[in-house]
């Protein structure tokens, strides 16, 4: 498993990655607390104090380093969190970078065109009307 860089995990935080990259901070949130209310005594879980801290800085380097430092001590104890952060690391990634499967090359030529769509990762319905 490949450990979740901080500069990944600032631009997510920032909001630099647009309505996908909130999304997937919003996930990471859920991730990282999902067994906080299971801990004895409520115990806070690894990565829960780093995560509100970089939210409340989201330009701090230190914060992010430390966000995912903390992720990789709860992956070392939690096989299913492991498990659950490598499929969002993966998606974060390509939202980061671009990417949703390499490039995209769309043309229109010759002829009379009506109505032409250029789209990609649309979630939700498109209205020409």
């Amino acid at each position: 498993m490949e450990p979740v860089t901080a500069e990944l995990l600032m631009a997510l935080a920032s909001g630099a990655a647009g309505a996908a990259g909130q999304s997937l901070w919003e996930r990471l949130r859920g991730l990282v607390r999902r067994d906080a209310s299971a801990g004895e005594g409520g115990d806070q879980q690894a990565g829960e104090g780093e995560l509100v801290a970089l939210d409340e800085d989201t330009g701090n380097t230190l914060r992010a380093r430390e966000l995912a430092d903390a992720l990789v001590l709860r992956t070392r104890q939690d096989p299913a969190f492991a498990e659950a952060l490598e499929l969002w690391r993966q998606e974060a990634e390509r939202v980061h970078s671009g990417g949703g499967g390499g490039d995209m090359h769309q043309e229109v030529s010759g002829g009379t065109q009506r109505n032409v769509v250029f789209t990609r990762d649309v979630h939700g319905s498109i209205n020409l009307g």
